[in-house]
């Protein structure tokens, strides 16, 4: 892992010095491949802000060293983007696992209310019944008033088993295609980037694979949450 850092420095000392020479090309695609160079080794953006004033100290000073500065800026911020996507990702996952959280805990207390109630209603039909015993006309209609309470009480628990159920699968569903949507586009656009490699980064070429590797499994793992959810 370190020895993948420091490779990583290198080449972003590298890449930065390039950009910032006099006449270079003001693509930042460079800086983009060094963020996903980043996240693919779980970089923050600390790290690679270290990793930049490393590469602007190593460099000699220019003329122009405002113009300088803000073109390093702007290919640092390029090459931070992909770590604050994927912070984005992360967040957004974590705001919906807790809406999940909630909801399961809300039908929880709906469904042991109900149970409660369920509880309360066979205490009273056994008291009722007791009561009968001295008198077959109130008997018989406290035994259907009974009735009637536990098929009542029956249809609420399985309507609040139901919205439960329900529930949680529709939030499951909508996390696992959210997150395997953007895991997805970042495949595409590594695709895209493996392509491009093929002319002239051949040690880009293996780290993208390597992370599109990362990624299928990482939506592998998204799907096999979400079924669980969806089973339990």
């Amino acid at each position: 892992m370190k020895q993948k850092v420091i490779l990583l420095s290198e080449q972003y000392r590298d890449a930065l010095q390039k950009h910032l020479s006099p006449g270079a090309s003001t693509s930042l695609s460079p800086a983009l491949v060094l963020g996903r160079q980043a996240v693919a080794l779980e970089l923050e953006t600390l790290e690679l802000a270290r990793i930049h004033e490393q590469a602007l100290a190593t460099m000699k000073p220019s003329q122009n060293k405002s113009d300088t500065t803000k073109r390093a800026e702007i290919f640092f911020s390029k090459a931070n983007t992909p770590i604050v996507e994927m912070h984005d990702v992360m967040q957004q996952s974590k705001v919906r696992v807790n809406r999940l959280q909630e909801t399961l805990g809300q039908r929880t207390e709906e469904l042991a209310a109900t149970n409660r109630q369920l509880q309360r209603g066979v205490v009273r039909r056994k008291v009722m019944e007791n009561a009968a015993q001295k008198n077959g006309q109130h008997y018989k209609k406290c035994l259907e008033e009974s009735l009637e309470l536990q098929k009542r009480l029956r249809q609420l628990t399985h309507r609040v088993l139901a919205a439960q159920e329900d529930e949680r699968k529709s939030i499951s569903l909508e996390l696992h295609d959210e997150i395997a949507q953007t895991l997805l586009g970042i495949n595409v656009r590594l695709l895209s980037l493996k392509q491009e490699a093929r002319v002239n980064h051949r040690g880009l070429k293996n780290e993208i694979a390597s992370t599109q590797r990362m990624v299928v499994k990482s939506v592998k793992s998204v799907r096999r949450v979400a079924r669980e959810l969806g089973n339990a």
